[in-house]
């Protein structure tokens, strides 16, 4: 299993343009960098939710670098259209340089999934986590987005949907963010022929919690917010970097590694995260 996965990080170090596909891909920090990367000449292929703006980023990359990217659409808030496009790269691809995993929600109320699970951690961290492991042997580097927020959360590996009792939109998203850089860091001790690294963007202009007026208002109009281009930065030079240039399992922010808050650097809790996780996305039983 691991072959392929080798062969795909010594390819992309050897001046061939890299494959990488981008989750969440269609607006914000996804977009930016699928443009800035198709830009320095590789192949991207991009992931995204809504059609219309799926083929609204196609258009966008294909403007600023005469190349049409591939696209594909899933919903990760349904683990069987992550499944799905599992199932779709793989039959595209036989190999993937770089996984970016970038999808990502703040979800205002309490919501089940139609898989049973609280949807933030299902969109931020199960459904991610899920796609990691069936594209595993084809994978040579996972960039995965995380979040300082990460520090505010509270995560429980035997209930991931404990948030649904009380629900407070920015605890459940830090503990979905706690997850990511959870797993970016065990992914990297259990995988160790891929370089696995998760990172911090800043606060962006984005369409993040696009659904609430009062919070889409003042995404417009904070004057601190980074632009998505900006956002993009780390993911970007993450994406392009040898691999003996990044600190495998590591976080990152502004193009250097950070040590992430003691709740989300334990090797236990990173363990107990994973085994619970292949269980809740039926990878194990």
């Amino acid at each position: 299993m691991t072959g392929v996965s080798r062969a795909a990080k010594d390819e992309a170090e050897s001046g061939v343009p890299r494959r990488i596909v981008i989750t969440g891909a269609s607006s914000g920090i996804g977009l930016a960098a699928a443009v800035m990367l198709a830009r320095h000449g590789e192949e991207v292929v991009l992931v995204g939710r809504d059609p219309h703006r799926l083929a609204a980023a196609v258009d966008q990359v294909r403007d600023n670098a005469a190349v049409r990217p591939a696209a594909f659409r899933a919903d990760f808030a349904i683990l069987d259209d992550v499944r799905r496009l599992a199932e779709d790269l793989r039959g595209a691809y036989d190999r993937i340089d770089v996984l970016v995993n970038n999808a990502g929600a703040i979800v205002l109320r309490p919501t089940r999934s139609v898989d049973g699970f609280e949807l933030t951690m299902q969109t931020n961290h199960l459904a991610p986590f899920l796609l990691s492991n069936l594209l595993r042997d084809r994978v040579g580097r996972i960039v995965t987005t995380a979040s300082t927020a990460h520090r505010f959360g509270s995560l429980d590996p035997d209930d991931l949907s404990r948030h649904l009792r009380d629900y407070r939109a920015f605890p459940a998203y830090g503990t979905s963010k706690q997850a990511t850089v959870l797993f970016a860091a065990e992914a990297a001790r259990r995988w160790p022929d891929i370089v696995s690294v998760s990172y911090h963007p800043g606060f962006v202009r984005t369409r993040f919690a696009g659904d609430n007026q009062l919070v889409a208002f003042g995404m417009r109009i904070a004057p601190f917010l980074r632009s998505p281009a900006q956002g993009a930065d780390t993911l970007v030079w993450l994406a392009s970097q040898r691999s003996d240039a990044i600190v495998n399992g590591g976080y990152y922010v502004r193009r250097r590694p950070r040590r992430p808050h003691p709740k989300a650097t334990d090797p236990a809790l990173a363990r107990r995260l994973w085994e619970a996780s292949e269980r809740a996305v039926g990878l194990t039983g």
